[in-house]
């Protein structure tokens, strides 16, 4: 049953900070407390918890104005609520949701690596004089 609990992980740049320190920012069902979801992460990813804190979240209100020609009609609506839970993690381990970000990241330093180095390269071939030509000087008569 606890493999069964979805956990969304929020991907901000907030929260891929809070990673770097074994914090994770998931949003569960309303339904779910801290144990729940100190399991449900357990058994998903094999990792040990040390502490969740859970925040409720209002969702809001709006208010949407259609004009359709001569008819104009005002509508309210309310956002749903949402619940997420802060997840520390013991041990500096680390959860799979931003492995692609890091790849990413770590793909644009290789490349930039490799544009230095052809960079650095041409450099080279423009700082060098240039050859003398390897013809024969034509003999003189006497």
């Amino acid at each position: 049953m606890l493999k069964q609990i979805v956990l969304k992980p929020r991907l901000t740049e907030k929260t891929y900070a809070m990673s770097n320190s074994s914090v994770y920012v998931v949003d569960v069902d309303k339904s779910h407390n801290k144990d729940t979801i100190a399991k449900a992460i357990t058994a998903q990813f094999d990792v040990e918890v040390a502490s969740v804190r859970i925040i409720n979240v209002k969702g809001k209100s709006k208010r949407t104005i259609n004009l359709n020609g001569k008819r104009s009609s005002n509508s309210s609506g309310k956002r749903s609520d949402q619940k997420k839970a802060y997840v520390t993690l013991k041990d500096n381990k680390k959860l799979p949701f931003f492995d692609a970000i890091e790849e990413e990241e770590t793909k644009q330093v290789a490349t930039q690596q490799k544009i230095d180095k052809a960079a650095a390269k041409n450099a080279e071939k423009t700082d060098k004089k240039p050859r003398l030509s390897l013809r024969r000087k034509p003999k003189e008569t006497k």
